[in-house]
Parts: C-alpha cells; sequence; structure tokens
C-alpha cells in the first residue's frame, strides 16, 4: 500500500425523509441561495416546492437557476455566476443530480474568479475560494455529492473536462433515497453503470498489489449495485435498494477505495466524455459501450485485477485466462441485461476518427498520453 493522506470534510445527511430536516442546515449558509435544478422533474414531484417552502420558512429568500442538461455545459455555468453575482447570494443549493452539482460548484468557484470560467478547467489555475455549497441529490450516479469534483462540457470545442479542488467539497449533503424512486428505468441503468465504472478505473489500472482493503471495497460497492440494479428496475419504489446504491455512489469517487492505491488511470471516463461532448449521449450509457472494450484490449495488461474480479465479484472459477475472458463476457452481460447499450452503433454513431481525435486532444488534462493505434483498437471493439 502506498503512502497517502485522505480528507473528505462532507457532512453526509443520510436516510428516508432527510429531505424534510433541509432547514437546519440552509440556516448555516446564509441568507440569500442560488438554487440549481435541471429541466423539470423536481417540479413536476413537488420537491422544488418543498424546498421553496423550507427557505421561506428560515426567512431566507432565493433565485432558481434551472435548465442544466444531462451533460452540464459552460454556457450554464457563466449564465449562473452572472445571476449570482447581480443577487450577491451568500451559497448555492442544488437539487438534482451530479450534472446540477457540477454546474454548482462551477458557479461556486467562478464566483470569485475575474476571468472566464472556462479557464479553471482549461489552465492550470488553483481555485483559492469558492461559494458554499448544499446538495440535495436525486440521482445517485456521479458521487459529486462526497468530492470535490466538477465536470463541465464546452459545446463550442467540444471538449467535456474536469477540475478539482478542495474548495469544491460540499458543505452538506442530504441523500434521502426516497427523492430517487421516480427516476426512469433507463437512467437508473445508466447511473448504474456510472458508479461501477468509478470504482473500477483506479481498481483494475493501480500496479500496487497489496490493497486488500481497497479491494474489498471496490468488489462490494460492484456486488452490491448490481444487485441492487436489478430489484429497482423490477419495483423501482424499492426505497431499501435505492438506499444501497445511493451509499455505494457516494462512496465510489469519495477517494475512500482509491486511498494508497497510488497512481492510477481514468481512461474509461477520458473516452466517454468524448462521446458525450460530440454526441450529447448520456454519460453512464456511453461508459456501458466504453468499459467492454477497454477491458478487451487491455486484458492482458491488467489480467491479475481481471482475475481478482472475475473471482470474487463473479464468482467465476477456472484458470485465469478463461476467468479473465469469462470477467469481461460477465459485465458486459450485466450491461445488456439492465439495457444500457454496450455498442456506438446503438446511437448510430459512426464519426470514429472524431472520437479517437478528442480521446488524443484531451488525454493531456487527465495526465494521459493516448496513442492512435491504442484508442483505434478500443473504437474497433466499441462499434
Amino acid at each position: 500500500m502506498n503512502n497517502f493522506i485522505f480528507y473528505n470534510p462532507v457532512k453526509i445527511v443520510f436516510g428516508e425523509d432527510k429531505f424534510y430536516n433541509t432547514s437546519e442546515y440552509l440556516k448555516i449558509l446564509g441568507k440569500k441561495h442560488l438554487i440549481i435544478i435541471g429541466k423539470g422533474s423536481v417540479k413536476k414531484y413537488g420537491l422544488l416546492e418543498k424546498l421553496e417552502s423550507m427557505i421561506k420558512e428560515n426567512g431566507s429568500s432565493y433565485i432558481i437557476l434551472e435548465g442544466v442538461k444531462p451533460n452540464p455545459v459552460i454556457e450554464k455555468v457563466r449564465e449562473g455566476i452572472e445571476i449570482a453575482k447581480k443577487e450577491n447570494v451568500d451559497s448555492i443549493v442544488t437539487l438534482g443530480g451530479g450534472s446540477v452539482i457540477d454546474t454548482g460548484k462551477a458557479i461556486a468557484a467562478g464566483y470569485f474568479y475575474n476571468g472566464d470560467p472556462w479557464d479553471l478547467f482549461s489552465k492550470d489555475i488553483k481555485i483559492e475560494n469558492a461559494l458554499p455549497l448544499m446538495v440535495i441529490l436525486t440521482v445517485s450516479a456521479t458521487g459529486s455529492e462526497f468530492n470535490p469534483i466538477s465536470v463541465i462540457q464546452n459545446d463550442a470545442l467540444k471538449h467535456k473536462i474536469r477540475i478539482q479542488g478542495e474548495k469544491l467539497f460540499p458543505k452538506f449533503s442530504i441523500l434521502d433515497p426516497k427523492l430517487t424512486v421516480t427516476l426512469p428505468k433507463d437512467y437508473t441503468a445508466f447511473a448504474s453503470v456510472d458508479i461501477i465504472s468509478h470504482v473500477l478505473e483506479g481498481y483494475f489500472t493501480s500496479d500496487d498489489d497489496n490493497t486488500p482493503i481497497q479491494d474489498g471495497f471496490t468488489e462490494t460497492i460492484v456486488k452490491s449495485v448490481i444487485n441492487s440494479t436489478f430489484k429497482v428496475l423490477n419495483d423501482p419504489e424499492n426505497v431499501k435498494e435505492r438506499a444501497n446504491i445511493m451509499w455505494a455512489a457516494a462512496l465510489g469517487l469519495s477517494g475512500i477505495t482509491t486511498a494508497g492505491i497510488g497512481k492510477f488511470k481514468f481512461e474509461n471516463h477520458l473516452i466517454e466524455h468524448a462521446l458525450s461532448a460530440l454526441f450529447d449521449i448520456p454519460h453512464g450509457a456511453g461508459l456501458s459501450i466504453v468499459i467492454p472494450a477497454w477491458m478487451k484490449v487491455n486484458s492482458e495488461k491488467y489480467s491479475r485485477k481481471f482475475y481478482l474480479f472475475g473471482k470474487n465479484v463473479f464468482g467465476i472459477d477456472g484458470d485465469k485466462n478463461y476467468v479473465v475472458k469469462k470477467s469481461i463476457e460477465e459485465l458486459e452481460k450485466f450491461f445488456d441485461d439492465i439495457k444500457s447499450p454496450t455498442r456506438l452503433s446503438f446511437y448510430g454513431i459512426k464519426d470514429y476518427e472524431e472520437i479517437k481525435k478528442n480521446v488524443i486532444e484531451c488525454a493531456p488534462t487527465r495526465n494521459l498520453k493516448i496513442d492512435y493505434d491504442y484508442i483505434s483498437k478500443i473504437i474497433e471493439l466499441m462499434k
């Protein structure tokens, strides 16, 4: 195990009906809030109305920024910063999933930055300050509720890039699994793929062979998500299984599974971000297309971990080559079973050279170097 520093200051408020305790945390964040929402589901199901009521009961005020896309864009960040500065808000409250949270984090950082907020993503600029942020989670997927990461897309450049900094940790995250029961089945499936992908990136690519605790975290999270996903797809109002998925999502990108594993790569996300940026497909759907192809190309390089994955997650027995091959097949079968796509043809995508170009261009933002032959092999298996 490598030396490490682990730091996570987020106060998690977890459990059924915890949404209704939001008032006590809002009081701490000041008297004027910028509420950020997506395209309308929180209105449809009465969540926004209830949040507005709690803010008013506190004697506070608010402004609403709505219309955040599933793949959040820098234009909405710019709009939010302008509103936040004009209204002189004290804090940001996000009501939604990862796209809303990431937009909120970018606005929180951009509020104190004098230049264009895309600079924070495209240049090596340390985030020195940010508005305090509260998360009320309605989609369990990205783990943004429990980490200091924001991923934003620039449609003009066709780049999707992340920033990270301690100032971007939420102050409070309300994790009420009841708020996720209305999530459609397709996005429930895509969300589960995203959770699994977060823990597998480090698990597969770390070259430290003495990480039994971290490996155990990852294997348990994957098994739990697989099990719970089937149950909530059959019974969307199964709050107990929704709770399992919600906590798995939060833990998955909190840093706990990668603390001590040394250097690792996020290649699957790099490749998927090209798909999102170029074709605006759901992030989780893109990942289920990328991961099996990436695993097939890297089956020899990461055979030790693929073997452990197949054995410990899927219970596969046999010689190493068989278990490695079967582990890839079983994960791809899970994606197929939950109806998350595994081929680019599902979306009619054929612009393979554009994908390759985008991946190679954006690789340095993740401290990666991707050559043309390597990405070509992966893309070929994604078709």
